[in-house]
């Protein structure tokens, strides 16, 4: 059937390939995390990503070997490029998503063996889709015999399957299958709308939490938002065994709701995005989600959206069954950086000056982490309003202050001055003084400005608009109270252009004036500065810190990656000492009983001599590296570990560099 004629009411069931049974492993109720598995994307409903496993240590990661290999390039009509996904696994199934069409796939977990695959053609819809490709992960629910798995198609779709057999649960929804584009309180386009989700869904209490997602900003890409108006992206919860809708959450406040007086000039009317595109985590004994939210449209300007904005950029905590909203913080105010909070919000039982508290920590794109008492929203230590430059776009409504943690300090470069540009050479800082000089230099939140070849051709923003930190996360060890998370430092050069044949909204961006004198071919992108093949900002380029939540400060940072090959090799360089530089790129850590575990995120030739990564394990307490085992390509998901029939495992899902998505697997000789 032409997936444009099909029935509006539930536009995919009709393109339903029929998932393989191939085995059915026994009924179960969920386990902990602790108990050697993986059952929800961060682990737990905490997002730690930590396990209490010990088989893996300081002495034998060098010795770890391929235990399986997975690839997904058959799993859709083309190999995956850029595969993001972590697995899950309960009772000696793994469970992911992968290819293109992203396929919902078990695999024995010891062997690595195709259990069942189910997967789903959606025709337009699935082409038209803001967020394709395999997605980063699903959920898993049991109560005894009845075990589901829970994922959100490229065309956001919701859909139930029997984790036993892969086939969709008649039971859920309409053929095992809920349209998310329905039932949204706003009129959403059926096949080409801009709203989707490629994060895992959150299930907790027996109810499924999604949130949405749209597509980005980037006009090196030719992806400018046509219009201020665009689909919403509120959350809602659902009846994990029904898929009836029990509740919506909305992220731009309707009517006389709550926070609708941060919105000036009636903006809320039209405003679109503002979803929940990262992880979220819950407290069950809270009966909590913890929501992180987007920016609304669009990510650059927002002259069309005067006022703060709520409840955009916030942590929102809301009732698990209600979807009532008990408390808020808003990260950013009328954010005009694409500083949305792009990870899990993590929760942590500390000690702060003798006080146990349940507390949520937010890692933000900013580098800084939120603290707050989870059940209150009360922060753990001050976070002051400070008061940021304004900025001279035409049309711009500004915020004065922004919201600045006390504790602990940012574990990423922010701003930009001449201090942080590359050094190595006397000639190599003179090169990168004379090109910012056409460019605008400032504190973190210097705002966009209106870019003109003669200068200032854009603003330079660091953290760049990737973070810092962003959706891999951190993680956390309950047992010590400290946070492991990643960050990469890079800049992004925000200039904006008056563009109507573009877009309909005063400004679009990031955009850099072109030459005058240059032959005629368009508007000029944002491309990454560089200074004669070099980074503009002095390393690290990309890091792990570890971060005492107990005392709100620092313990050890270490950069993360080796060294490139075109820094290692620069003409200018050669005989120079260069420490090892950290490689910039967003990466998942793990953390166990003793390491630190995480990949490299980009392809170089390792010490034996191949193309590839490495995989890389640090002692947890002290930052040290203490071993390291080489990957085809660069970590591309986030690592998770299990033990099955007392064997620990080590999975990463891997690709770019001309290597398609593929999950491996590592453990000790057998």
């Amino acid at each position: 059937m032409n997936p444009d004629t099909r029935n509006p009411a539930h536009p995919v069931a009709v393109c339903l390939v029929a998932g393989l049974a191939l085995a059915a492993p026994p009924a179960h109720g969920q386990p902990p995390a602790a108990g050697g598995e993986w059952p929800t994307y961060g682990a737990d409903l905490a997002s730690t990503r930590y396990a209490p496993l010990d088989q893996i240590d300081a002495g034998n990661f060098d010795r770890l070997e391929v235990a399986w290999r997975f690839r997904t390039d058959n799993l859709g009509p083309r190999p995956e490029p850029r595969y993001q996904a972590t697995p899950l696994v309960v009772d000696g199934m793994l469970y992911a998503t992968g290819g293109t069409r992203r396929a919902v796939f078990a695999l024995d977990a010891a062997t690595g063996e195709l259990k069942w695959v189910f997967s789903l053609d959606e025709g337009a819809r699935g082409d038209a889709a803001p967020r394709r490709l395999s997605g980063r992960g699903l959920a898993y629910w049991a109560d005894g015999a009845d075990e589901r798995i829970v994922y959100v198609t490229p065309g956001y779709t919701m859909v139930a399957l029997d984790a036993r057999t892969g086939r969709p649960l008649p039971g859920f929804g309409r053929e095992g299958m809920v349209d998310l584009r329905r039932d949204n309180d706003q009129e959403i386009d059926p096949v080409a709308a801009d709203i989707g989700l490629h994060a895992a869904p959150l299930i907790a209490s027996d109810v499924i939490v999604i949130g949405a997602a749209h597509a980005g900003n980037n006009p090196i890409a030719g992806i400018v938002p046509a219009s201020a108006r665009n689909a919403k992206g509120y959350v809602r919860g659902y009846d994990v065994r029904t898929g009836r809708r029990l509740w919506i959450f909305h992220t731009v406040p309707t009517a006389d709701e709550f926070g609708r007086d941060s919105w000036l000039n009636d903006s809320s009317s039209y405003t679109g995005n503002t979803g929940a595109w990262s992880q979220m985590s819950a407290d069950e004994e809270l009966g909590l989600v913890y929501v992180p939210t987007e920016t609304p449209t669009n990510d650059f300007y927002g002259g069309h959206r005067p006022g703060d904005n709520l409840f955009a950029n916030s942590l929102v905590a809301l009732d698990i069954r209600t979807g009532e909203r008990r408390w808020h913080f808003q990260i950013t105010h009328h954010e005009i950086w694409d500083y949305d909070l792009p990870c899990a919000p993590i929760l942590a039982d500390i000690t702060v000056d003798g006080r146990r508290i349940a507390a949520v920590a937010q890692p933000t794109k900013q580098g800084w982490v939120f603290v707050f008492d989870r059940a209150t929203g009360d922060p753990v230590w001050p976070i002051e309003e400070r008061p940021v430059p304004r900025g001279d776009v035409p049309g711009e409504w500004y915020s004065p202050t922004q919201p600045v943690p006390t504790r602990p300090p940012a574990y990423e470069r922010q701003g930009i001055g001449i201090d942080d540009l590359i050094d190595f050479t006397p000639a190599l800082r003179a090169a990168a003084v004379d090109i910012v000089s056409q460019y605008r230099l400032g504190p973190i939140y210097t705002p966009p400005v209106v870019s003109r070849w003669e200068g200032p051709r854009a603003t330079l923003v660091v953290p760049s608009v990737g973070g810092g930190t962003n959706w891999p996360g951190g993680s956390f060890d309950p047992e010590t109270g400290m946070l492991y998370v990643s960050s990469t430092t890079g800049i992004f050069p925000l200039g904006l252009a008056h563009d109507p044949e573009r877009s309909e909204m005063e400004y679009v961006g990031s955009i850099i004036a072109p030459d005058p004198n240059a032959p005629a071919g368009g508007v000029g992108g944002a491309g990454a500065l560089a200074v004669q093949g070099l980074p503009l900002l002095k390393p690290p380029w990309g890091r792990i810190t570890a971060i005492d939540l107990n005392a709100g400060e620092i313990v050890w940072q270490v950069p993360h990656g080796a060294t490139p090959d075109n820094v290692r090799e620069h003409p200018q360089l050669q005989g120079m000492d260069i420490p090892r530089t950290g490689r910039p790129g967003s990466v998942g850590t793990l953390v166990t009983a003793t390491l630190v575990i995480a990949g490299e995120p980009g392809v170089y030739t390792t010490p034996s001599g191949r193309r590839g990564a490495m995989l890389r394990a640090y002692d947890k307490a002290s930052g040290a590296e203490v071993g390291a085992v080489y990957l085809p390509a660069p970590q591309t998901g986030s690592p998770m570990t299990y033990v099955l029939d007392g064997r620990q495992y080590l999975v990463v899902a891997v690709s770019g560099g001309g290597h398609y998505g593929e999950l491996i697997a590592f453990a000790l000789p057998s």
